[in-house]
């Protein structure tokens, strides 16, 4: 009875966790209420994990739960903010009017619209003189209310919002249609996850000023070198798709050598992933492709359209062909041709391959299957996955069949992806 008690609540906490790292403010009502009761039953163990690998802080309060990750590569920009409904990335201009809406909805009641929350981020832009040179907002141009609409969504989707009544497409037609909210505090309060006060900041480098919101200080001593590498490492590994020894530092490689088996075993007890080592690098997937923002492969045109990408990049590489966007534009320009019965009714007009390319290569990008250098496109060694070969004999593996071969074969075989990561 004793150990069917025991595996319950580990299965639990696990469940927490993955609830945790995929909704990172994880409200108590609504879809994710059976997740929060999990997690406020096991937040003294899963503040403790958090606190001790990967040094992220667990909040758990009635209306919510908030864990404040703080990134492994505050550079990385390949994974952006997106539009809930529509899946529309967030542009620099979209975050600019999100920290804005925060902090209109910071000086709100329990109530507001949508109209009065687009007339204090216009005021904002009207009033501060490095906001008016950099660009404008008004209400009277619809692409700049439906960016706002972008924003609005996300507060939505992250229940910092609650409509009331109305619609936003109606306010993206006519900025007269107005649309009424409810302000949830709490979830407001808790969205900005960061170290200090940005307002303590005084660089204005970017750079720099992410480095300071997000600063540690740990004791300049062996061990709290140690425990600063680890955390490091639990980051990365929590959140990449794949990391690469070749992108780690040299006392990161080293820590890793070393410590692998633990660093691994922890993630996988706690997450549910399953570690794949390879030669060059290490991936933690997950079996049920749950912890994920981008699939690999997935269903719909965008899904199906960047799988024969890679699929065609991977054969390039495996040739040591180099390939310019021209090139991948040209190649989807012909896959369109042949698919276009398939996919979605956008896909077949004039000009598409050129979206249809920058939307293929984000993905791959974001997956860690490639990146951009000065030079070109180059694959990573995770997209050698999805190249396609003939069979050479009794012993040749595809795709399909390499997931059979045994652990210690596995090993000596090029790097492949996940189909599932947390975002």
């Amino acid at each position: 009875m004793t150990r069917a008690l025991e595996a319950q609540a580990r299965h639990e906490q696990q469940q927490a966790m993955r609830a945790l790292l995929k909704s990172p403010l994880l409200p108590a009502a609504g879809a994710h209420a059976a997740s929060f009761l999990l997690v406020r039953r096991h937040a003294a163990a899963l503040r403790a994990w958090f606190a001790r690998f990967p040094r992220w802080s667990l909040h758990v309060e009635i209306e919510q739960a908030r864990l404040r990750k703080t990134p492994a590569d505050l550079a990385d920009g390949t994974r952006p903010a997106l539009d809930p409904v529509h899946g529309t990335p967030f542009t620099r201009r979209r975050y600019v009017l999100l920290c804005l809406a925060l902090l209109a909805l910071d000086g709100e009641d329990r109530q507001t619209t949508l109209g009065r929350l687009a007339g204090r981020v216009m005021g904002y832009f009207a009033g501060d003189p490095a906001l008016a040179q950099a660009g404008t907002f008004a209400l009277d141009v619809q692409d700049q209310r439906r960016d706002l609409v972008h924003v609005v969504r996300l507060l939505l989707d992250l229940r910092v919002l609650a409509r009331v009544t109305g619609e936003e497409q109606g306010f993206i037609a006519d900025q007269r249609r107005d649309v009424l909210y409810n302000v949830n505090r709490p979830a407001l309060a808790a969205m900005l996850s960061v170290r200090r006060g940005p307002s303590t900041v005084e660089t204005d480098d970017l750079t720099a000023r992410l480095a300071c919101l997000v600063e540690e200080l740990a004791p300049e001593t062996e061990d709290g070198r140690n425990q600063a590498l680890r955390a490091r490492l639990f980051r990365r590994l929590l959140d990449d798709p794949v990391v690469y020894y070749d992108d780690l530092g040299p006392d990161e490689r080293a820590y890793l050598a070393s410590q692998r088996p633990f660093i691994v075993g922890e993630i996988e007890a706690a997450t549910g992933l399953v570690a794949e080592a390879r030669r060059e690098g290490l991936a933690m997937v997950d079996p049920h492709e749950e912890l994920t923002d981008l699939a690999m492969p997935e269903e719909g045109t965008d899904g199906h359209l960047t799988l024969l990408v890679a699929e065609w990049l991977a054969g390039r590489a495996r040739n040591d062909e180099r390939v310019g966007r021209a090139a991948v534009e040209q190649h989807v320009a012909g896959l369109i041709a042949v698919h276009r019965g398939r996919w979605k009714k956008a896909a077949a007009e004039p000009g598409a391959e050129v979206e249809l390319t920058d939307l293929a290569l984000a993905r791959l990008t974001a997956l860690r299957l490639l990146r951009w250098t000065p030079a070109g496109i180059e694959p990573l060694p995770a997209l050698a996955r999805y190249a396609v070969a003939a069979p050479a004999g009794p012993r040749a593996q595809t795709a399909s069949t390499r997931a059979a071969t045994p652990p210690a074969e596995r090993a000596r075989e090029p790097m492949p992806t996940t189909t599932g990561i947390t975002p």
